[in-house]
């Protein structure tokens, strides 16, 4: 059944925040200082919890989402550090001339967490991100490769068996489909996770985009146990062992989360 998170705003909100701190600020931090002035992008920011312990280090930063809803949700759990001038918040493409003029060049950190896998293009849309970097910036990517046991998001199915099962997410689509109507999830539920069909990555596509991208990967971490696990089922987060990480494909199957810097 969905998760708490999925239903409680501020569960989520506080969720991110401390993944964040313990996470994914930490990570980041092992190859560009995170220190007051360093301006952080964060693409995706839904309820901003992301930024906040960005925010407490000093930097400035932009969250930008597609949905107004998070946006709005975002700006009242930020409503302090927005009204300090710390951070912006808005409902935007990124694609809009308005937003590349002003931000072109702007940023030291553009963070992507849990939202790569929902982007269309990515092959387009990950070199597009270097037009926002000032030199020397680099981009944090984290995301469940498609093929780990829950890379098509079907913990979010309110039906108990659909939202627990592994890997059928990897079945043909009109059988995925098929199986998630017998569990009874609504058509909204089901488009919403037609379009991480849609737009699936793994491992090898991702490595593949950013170098053709003309980026480097700068550090990476592959896990067992996604850290995000921690607060959602009280798992200790556990590093993949490093032969699996070696064997390509596979380890898709049983890496639950990846973190990047590239730049």
């Amino acid at each position: 059944m969905a998760l708490i998170q999925h239903l409680d705003d501020k569960v989520r909100f506080d969720q991110q925040v401390d993944n964040s701190l313990s996470y994914v600020l930490p990570f980041i931090e092992q190859t560009q200082p995170i220190k007051k002035g360093t301006t952080v992008f964060e693409v995706g920011t839904a309820e901003g919890g992301v930024l906040l312990p960005f925010m407490d280090r000093g930097c400035f930063c932009v969250g930008v989402d597609l949905v107004q809803i998070r946006i709005d949700l975002a700006k009242g759990f930020l409503a302090k550090e927005l009204a300090a001038g710390k951070c912006d918040l808005v409902c935007q493409n990124i694609y809009e001339d308005s937003f590349y003029n002003k931000y072109k060049n702007f940023f030291d950190v553009i963070i992507l967490k849990d939202v790569i896998e929902h982007v269309y293009e990515q092959e387009k849309f990950i070199p597009y991100l270097k037009e926002f970097l000032k030199p020397g910036g680099q981009i944090f990517f984290g995301f469940p490769p498609w093929y780990m046991p829950f890379g098509g998001h079907q913990q979010v199915c309110s039906n108990k068996w659909t939202s627990k099962m592994p890997w059928y997410h990897i079945l043909p689509r009109p059988m995925y489909k098929g199986l998630l109507r017998m569990g009874g999830e609504s058509e909204i539920t089901i488009q919403g996770l037609m379009e991480i069909v849609d737009t699936q990555i793994t491992i090898e596509r991702f490595e593949r985009i950013i170098k053709k991208s003309g980026l480097k990967v700068l550090h990476k971490q592959h896990y067992l146990i996604n850290p995000i696990y921690k607060f959602k089922f009280g798992l200790q987060p556990r590093k993949q062992w490093a032969p699996i990480t070696w064997i390509p494909f596979l380890r898709n199957f049983v890496t639950t989360c990846v973190y990047y810097t590239v730049g």
